[in-house]
């Protein structure tokens, strides 16, 4: 049995799951709604203030299947009950981003600003900065892999470097750095 797929997922106050008979999961809640189709094979039952998974065989396939929609749609329940948050910091001398609505504008020391366009389901908002600090992005929104592929691409737009460390990384990364050049000896 999948340990993952076994486990109920719980239901909390003020977030609704509804299953139609072509297997389509659609939770609503306060922070927003999301759906997700279910192979016809995985049964979902909601129960009370449970939502349970099971599965016919235990066939790799549906073994896989059984944990991967369990989570998938606790990850839509946590999102819609309180929003999945990612932070990004900008280190680098003159790295900042502004943000009008769904638009950032990016200055990270290229010859030109970078303009990026979010999604309708991702919320932003620029922390701040204190004399002193990097600034910081905080990403928001209820699709948690939405999230993560609007943050990745955030992030490529200047990946931190090995040396001094400059670049867009996630609040709480430790990277690699590099031992630079070193005076020859003579």
């Amino acid at each position: 049995m999948s340990r993952i797929g076994k486990l109920p997922v719980h239901l909390p106050a003020g977030v609704s799951v509804e299953v139609t008979k072509d297997n389509v999961v659609k939770v609503k809640g306060p922070h927003g709604e999301m759906s997700q189709k279910v192979d016809p094979d995985i049964e979902v039952k909601v129960e009370g203030n449970e939502i349970t998974l099971s599965r016919p065989t235990d066939q790799p396939r549906h073994r896989s299947m059984h944990g991967l929609y369990r989570a998938l749609i606790a990850n839509m329940v946590t999102g819609c009950h309180e929003m999945f948050t990612i932070k990004q910091e900008l280190v680098g001398v003159g790295y900042r981003v502004d943000v009008q609505g769904q638009m950032l504008t990016f200055s990270l020391g290229y010859s030109h600003d970078i303009q990026f366009q979010l999604p309708k389901e991702v919320k932003a908002e620029a922390e701040a900065v204190k004399k002193g600090a990097n600034p910081v992005l905080v990403l928001k929104s209820c699709d948690k892999q939405l999230l993560g592929q609007v943050a990745h691409k955030v992030r490529s737009f200047r990946k931190p470097e090995p040396y001094k460390g400059k670049g867009i990384k996630f609040v709480g990364e430790q990277l690699r750095r590099k031992a630079g050049k070193s005076a020859a000896a003579k």
